[in-house]
């Protein structure tokens, strides 16, 4: 990578910035999981190479930029892994991946003590991600510091839905929502984001 940015390199690649990528890294990231959903090993280990690519791309230009390089990426990435696994790399003792999930909460609270402090309530959540995995990440937050109010949603229909819930079922009941949406003019994407962003609003600013 640091030959083809460099001089006789390529010129397109040389254009390339951090947001530029930003595109390519998404649908390399969508190809990857195309590959997952069809169990296509072959395609998959292309596709982890793809993405590889666009970390390596991304550390390159960064590096040319004086800011960091890829052994800083996978030092980071390493010094993370064993900092908040102290039940393997250490002497933790944990009973099951709850309790793991419960110390790797409060270890990432630790480490974010030097960071100023924030009014935010909830998890800050990528912008740009899928407004299902926003939603379902908003609502694992507000499970977690008991939020949900039977006002907002309902509780016992959700308990009841998860019970009978299958990939199946709920893969045909999310497109019948999409085609039901699609037949009234409403974007599924909007809608979702723009409710699950009022959840958010109500809470912040109570």
């Amino acid at each position: 990578m640091a030959r083809l940015r460099g001089s006789g390199g390529c010129p397109w690649d040389h254009e390339q910035t951090h947001a530029s990528l930003c595109e390519t890294l998404i649908e390399e990231t969508a190809e990857l999981l195309e590959a997952i959903d069809k169990e296509d090993r072959p395609h998959m280990c292309e596709e982890l190479g793809d993405v590889l690519l666009q970390v390596v791309f991304h550390a390159q230009i960064a590096a040319e930029g004086g800011y960091f390089d890829f052994d800083d990426v996978a030092r980071g990435i390493n010094e993370k892994l064993v900092r908040r696994h102290p039940h393997v790399f250490g002497d933790l003792s944990l009973a099951d991946s709850a309790e793991v999930l419960v110390n790797w909460e409060k270890i990432k609270a630790e480490e974010r003590k030097h960071l100023p402090p924030t009014r935010t309530v909830l998890k800050a959540l990528p912008p740009r991600l899928p407004a299902l995995l926003f939603a379902r990440g908003v609502y694992k937050e507000l499970v977690k510091k008991g939020l949900i109010e039977t006002s907002e949603l309902d509780r016992a229909a959700i308990q009841d839905s998860a019970q009978r819930l299958d990939e199946v079922t709920l893969g045909r009941d999310l497109f019948n929502l999409a085609a039901a949406a699609r037949e009234r003019g409403i974007d599924p994407e909007s809608a979702l984001r723009r409710f699950t962003q009022s959840l958010i609003d109500r809470h912040e600013n109570a």
